[in-house]
């Protein structure tokens, strides 16, 4: 955990409004990276026995020069603090993607937190498990720490200065799918009690869902996500089960769906089968499709396109919303 704490990220965020559109970029500023840590798991996550993986924090390079690191093999879940220096009252836990093979820090996890922080938003950076690494609970793996995580985020209410009733959960790309699960399978009982935080609710009170990955289906699937998820053969069983459209409920939060429509990883279509299941079961739901941005913008690759008006959406939406 150390190696986390004490590696240098060398950017930071910017706002530009005009109007009611808002534009974010990315900066080259450096920065420390935040060292308030919330391990999940006291006496370590459930279901490791077999793990043998070590995990690891690799630098995978970024054609600005930013900093573009990634958790491999994920063996302490932590939540990652970032405290606002005016707290709005509100937090979001964030999910960086990595196509369940890694878990971004910075591009998807500590630039966009740091944005939001800005803004007033207490943020926790959640580094997940992954499926492939051979957790018992195979693909709830995730889905465990994204609950625990959000319960953990509730119980730091009060002393962080924040209402528990006014927690999102943001995700992009695979981690849009632990966000999606999160949203649509927040009831399920995936671990047992730990302690007093899993007596409240893991609902997020809003979520986002940023060039997620969605659905199981072949016919728009992300291949990669699905093959670390749920191996080469997966039964139409578990294609149902993880594939977040086919779980929407009636008692679902609002959410805010973000994607671009020439995304060639992720296809657009995800996003789409997921705001119409919503819309479906009445759930409050807004989505913006843009042209162009390709997959896995976040903050530092929307200078000059109408994409980068998008965290100004989210933030009006999520207002709107009580958040």
């Amino acid at each position: 955990m150390l190696n986390r704490r004490g590696a240098l990220a060398t950017f930071v965020t910017g706002l530009l409004a005009s109007g009611l559109v808002r534009e974010a970029k990315a900066e080259t500023q450096p920065m420390s990276d935040p060292t308030e840590i919330i391990e999940l798991w006291p006496a370590g996550p459930p279901g490791g026995d077999n793990v043998t993986a070590v995990e690891a924090i690799i630098e995978r390079g970024d054609p600005k020069g930013l900093r573009d690191r990634a958790l491999t093999h994920t063996r302490k879940p932590t939540l990652v603090v970032f405290r606002p220096k005016a707290p709005n009252g509100a937090a979001v836990m964030l999910t960086p993607g990595g196509g369940y093979e890694r878990v971004v820090l910075d591009k998807e996890g500590y630039e966009t937190a740091r944005w939001l922080a800005d803004r007033g938003y207490t943020c926790f950076v959640l580094f997940y498990r992954l499926p492939g690494d051979g957790w018992s609970s195979g693909p709830d793996a995730p889905l465990q720490d994204a609950q625990r995580g959000l319960r953990l985020v509730r119980s730091k209410a009060a002393a962080m200065g924040f209402n528990p009733d006014r927690v999102a959960i943001m995700g992009f790309s695979a981690g849009g799918h632990v966000a999606a699960s999160l949203t649509t399978r927040f009831a399920a009982k995936v671990y047992d009690r730990i302690d007093a935080a899993d007596d409240l609710s893991a609902k997020p009170n809003l979520s986002a869902l940023i060039y997620p990955v969605i659905t199981m289906d072949p016919a728009s699937m992300h291949g990669g996500s699905r093959k670390q998820l749920l191996g080469v053969n997966p039964t139409p069983e578990q294609i149902a089960l993880y594939s977040p459209e086919k779980q929407v409920s009636t008692d679902l939060p609002p959410v805010f769906l973000l994607h671009a429509a020439d995304d060639k990883s992720v296809p657009v279509e995800n996003s789409l089968a997921m705001f119409s299941a919503l819309k479906a079961k009445a759930i409050p739901t807004e989505m913006h499709v843009f042209e162009e941005g390709g997959h896995g913008f976040g903050l530092r690759f929307v200078t000059g396109k109408p994409v980068a008006a998008w965290p100004g959406l989210f933030e009006t939406f999520a207002k709107q919303h009580g958040l």
